[in-house]
């Protein structure tokens, strides 16, 4: 396969991450509906937001390590039936029992995706192109999440919350079917230190100081993500006293940035490789940069006075944290070899998507005790500084700074 060949299985990655956070973003655009039937309170609410990530997490490294094993084609086959069945399954649910199971399984089937594009992305570019190749295979999760407002939305009020579910998971049915049909698996075409050096175990990898300071960047940018993608709708409606259908709309902004910032993300990060011949100083520069302006606009948005510009800020906050969304990814391309990139890729997700788990559920319980969401704006700014920070101390200044050995 050639040249346009190759970006074949991104376009496909792309119109799969859209599915993805369509399909995750659902429960939280349903959520006021879902608390009401269902009869959930805010801490019920913020556990059902959880319990996805605990699946979801155990199964980034889980999948990650089959993709290294078996290829990615077979991975992401198996991981989107299983999630499109239960995110179908959702309307099934009848109590919080119930819907904490589905969401769990919801989160290993959706748990393999983004370790698996990675090591996709991986097997098919050269590393000049790698960091633009992630952002345009990934730029189709905050896609997906801006139009899962619109769409949940109409179909909740039009056809009832259930219906909703049910239409997102035959959507990834049908994905999985042409997937199956159109793309082939690769094996990966270069390494970075060369063939006749050997390569260390995976272990010496998960151990480096730059591959921790990754994964809690990507936990910081996990935080706010998570944050505004269970919380922030509910914050419209709670706190800006929005209707569901305005709060569909308005929550679409954010999200429309956001995928700017994630195509911009790996396009910036290659120009400025190129610019300054460093692949890893650019890599690096990009995440604290934006990663702590993301922080900062999460923390204005949590102090501002009024629902505008509370808005104005957290559509800022993502613009920026989605800017290092391809970086994460692309870092682990530097501090890894290639034959361990899914399973490294896993872990540091891993370990940022256990801010799925705690961040929700936090947010939860100072919602109940405070009756505001101000301290949940500034402890997810705070977590953010923090993960800039390990990056600026812990990540290698230069590419030449690397030891393999």
């Amino acid at each position: 396969m050639g040249e346009r060949g190759r970006w074949v299985p991104v376009w496909f990655l792309f119109t799969g991450g859209m599915i993805n956070y369509m399909d995750r973003s659902a429960v939280s655009v349903a959520a006021p509906l879902l608390m009401r039937d269902l009869k959930l309170d805010a801490v019920q609410m913020g556990i059902i937001f959880s319990a996805f990530f605990a699946g979801y997490a155990l199964f980034n490294f889980i999948g990650g390590y089959a993709a290294d094993v078996l290829g990615p084609k077979r991975v992401f086959t198996v991981a989107m039936t299983v999630w499109s069945a239960f995110c179908g399954l959702t309307a099934t649910a009848t109590g919080f029992v119930s819907l904490l199971f589905v969401r769990v399984v919801f989160g290993f089937g959706e748990g393999p995706f983004a370790a698996a594009a990675n090591k996709a992305v991986r097997n098919w570019f050269p590393r000049e192109q790698i960091a633009t190749a992630i952002g345009l295979a990934n730029c189709g999760t905050p896609l997906g999440g801006a139009v899962a407002g619109p769409i949940v939305g109409w179909l909740a009020l039009k056809c009832g919350w259930r219906a909703s579910f049910i239409a997102l998971g035959a959507i990834g049915l049908l994905w999985t079917l042409f997937w199956m049909i159109a793309v082939g698996d690769r094996r990966t075409i270069s390494t970075r230190n060369g063939a006749n050096n050997p390569t260390p175990k995976l272990w010496f990898y998960l151990k480096q100081p730059g591959v921790i300071a990754t994964a809690i960047a990507f936990f910081a940018y996990s935080y706010i993500l998570y944050f505004f993608l269970t919380w922030f709708p509910s914050y419209l409606t709670i706190s800006g006293h929005l209707s569901i259908q305005d709060m569909a709309f308005v929550n679409t902004i954010p999200w429309l940035f956001g995928t700017v910032g994630l195509i911009a993300s790996g396009l910036v990060c290659d120009l400025i490789s190129r610019a300054i011949h460093d692949v890893l100083r650019a890599r690096k520069l990009v995440l604290v940069i934006s990663l702590a302006a993301a922080a900062v606009f999460v923390i204005l948005s949590g102090l501002a006075a009024t629902l505008a510009w509370a808005v104005t800020f957290m559509t800022s906050a993502v613009l920026f944290i989605y800017l290092t969304g391809a970086i994460y990814w692309a870092l682990i391309h530097e501090l890894v070899q290639s034959e361990y990139v899914g399973a490294a890729g896993g872990f540091v997700h891993l370990i940022a998507n256990c801010a799925g788990i705690i961040g929700p559920a936090v947010t939860g319980f100072i919602v109940r005790g405070t009756g505001l969401f101000t301290g949940a704006f500034l402890l997810a700014g705070a977590v953010a500084l923090a993960g800039a920070v390990s990056v600026a101390v812990l990540v290698p200044r230069s590419s030449s700074m690397i030891s393999t050995r």
